[in-house]
């Protein structure tokens, strides 16, 4: 009688355990296999040298999360800097930290996600890249500022130097002036100014003498203009992640206060060793790849 006592005691002991921890499962978060899929919107703007990297991998993100709609814009570093900090984008890209665009207590309500680095490229007219592939930091100095007006005074053809210039508000100008022009001021073409890099480029290839400046990725696999070496060093990759070549930064995606999970999930993933992958075939680099610092 009392063996069937206990036995009676230790199958409702058991029942009770087994209750208690089906319990415990369902207050918990669900196994991450079952959670439900990611949904919603996530909008951008800011840098054009940052924008060909966050389509690709907005298109590349899609395909793993159907349900998420990615809005791009650009419009320049200082515009998506403004517009993540008043709050009308979620992430705002910058080729230039948030501080040296935005007031001191703006910038520090916004968290930093340095995605990749940027090589940015003096390129030229292809007829006179022809004649000067490379010039001097210096040379470079004086044509951007206005001294050098003419590029047989550099070693080039007796025609007038065309600069194609990008607005107050460009990251991608704010890399240039600091690591290319030593912060000399650069000078003002207001007719040939523009910070949409494919237009920047049209204009430097259908105008003779014409120079500016542009990041690596646009100039992939294409040959209307051509990238101008700064004191004999040629403006790639490996150049950038070895140090010899100085016309390079981080490539920033700003939010306001921490990301939300959506947020995340698509930062995450444009710095997953997956999609690190596909930057350098886009003409970016891997962050942890560079071997000197800004």
């Amino acid at each position: 009688m009392k063996f069937k006592s206990k036995a009676l005691t230790a199958m409702v002991m058991a029942s009770v355990l087994a209750l208690g921890l089906a319990g415990c499962g369902n207050s918990g978060s669900a196994p991450a296999d079952s959670q439900q899929a990611l949904k919603g919107t996530i909008t951008s703007s800011g840098s054009s040298a940052l924008l060909p990297l966050a389509k690709d991998a907005a298109a590349e993100f899609k395909k793993k999360h159907p349900d998420v709609s990615i809005v791009l814009n650009g419009g320049g570093s200082g515009t998506g800097l403004k517009q993540v900090s008043d709050g009308t984008v979620n992430i705002g890209n910058s080729d230039v930290p948030a501080e040296s665009k935005l007031p001191k207590e703006k910038a520090a309500e916004l968290v930093d996600h340095k995605v990749a680095i940027v090589t940015v490229a003096a390129v030229a007219n292809k007829d006179v890249a022809k004649a000067v592939p490379n010039l001097t930091k210096q040379q470079l100095i004086d044509i951007f500022t206005g001294k050098v007006t003419n590029w047989k005074d550099v070693g080039g053809p007796d025609e007038n130097v065309v600069l194609v210039t990008r607005p107050s508000t460009s990251g991608t100008r704010a890399l240039f002036s600091e690591f290319a022009l030593d912060k000399n001021q650069e000078a003002s073409n207001k007719s040939l100014e523009t910070d949409d890099s494919g237009a920047l480029i049209q204009s430097i290839a259908n105008t003779p003498g014409a120079i500016g400046y542009v990041a690596l990725p646009y100039l992939l696999n294409n040959s209307s203009v051509a990238a101008i070496s700064i004191d004999g060093v040629a403006p790639t990759l490996e150049n950038s992640y070895n140090g010899s070549y100085k016309v390079w930064g981080f490539e920033h995606m700003y939010t306001k206060g921490q990301p939300d999970a959506l947020q995340k999930a698509y930062l995450d993933f444009i710095m997953s060793e997956e999609y690190g992958k596909v930057l350098e075939s886009k003409g970016y680099g891997v962050a942890s790849k560079v071997k000197t610092e800004k």
